[in-house]
């Protein structure tokens, strides 16, 4: 990541709204927790938390996931360890049966090099996205929340985040969220979009 102070001169020549929020903002807070080691492993332990996450507050997920990496006596849960556990092991970690089966299918992806992590810090953002999403259960929303904390990517933007539209809302007096006023609010932010929407989610928490 770059020096958060540079990026914090760069908000607050071009946007003085979101600079507002984000000039006493450690942005460490929100990136630190969730930095997975930059290995191939690394990056299947941070998928499986992003999939348990969907849908669920931050403390549940948090307790599941716990859980799911105590099924593992390394602490540290491999594809291959994943597909010799039986459906109902996971189950009763508390994962609905729906994210079973995507757990599953991205540890059979890896495991059958379908899906190779290794080459991942080395495609765009784009690229990555439409090599995830090919995993069940892995949409564009999962794909930029693994883009932002896990490989460190500066310049994204998830429209499809309910969190970042409130944000916008509440920040810039909006009546309706829509992409094109969205978009003209964040194309100035390049090229570090990652940091204006990590100051709108800690927006809300204010």
């Amino acid at each position: 990541m770059n020096n958060h102070l540079v990026i914090k001169h760069h908000f607050r020549k071009i946007d003085p709204i979101i600079y507002s929020v984000m000039k006493d903002l450690d942005f460490s807070d929100w990136l630190k927790p969730r930095v997975a080691k930059r290995t191939a492993r690394g990056y299947f332990a941070a998928l499986c938390r992003e999939i348990i996450g969907q849908q669920l507050s931050g403390k549940v997920a948090d307790i599941i996931l716990t859980r799911f990496k105590g099924l593992s006596k390394s602490k540290i849960i491999k594809p291959q360890d994943v597909l010799k556990l039986s459906d109902q092991k996971l189950r009763d970690v508390g994962m609905s049966w729906a994210k079973v089966k995507y757990v599953k299918d991205l540890a059979l992806q890896i495991s059958s090099r379908s899906l190779n992590l290794h080459t991942v810090p080395y495609l765009s953002d784009e690229e990555v996205v439409h090599k995830l999403t090919q995993v069940k259960g892995i949409g564009r929303w999962t794909a930029e929340m693994f883009l932002i904390f896990t490989l460190g990517r500066e310049d994204v933007f998830s429209f499809g985040d309910l969190g970042l539209k409130k944000g916008l809302q509440k920040l810039y007096k909006l009546k309706k969220v829509t992409e094109k006023n969205v978009h003209k609010i964040i194309a100035p932010w390049s090229p570090y979009k990652s940091y204006g929407s990590i100051a709108l989610w800690h927006s809300l928490e204010s």
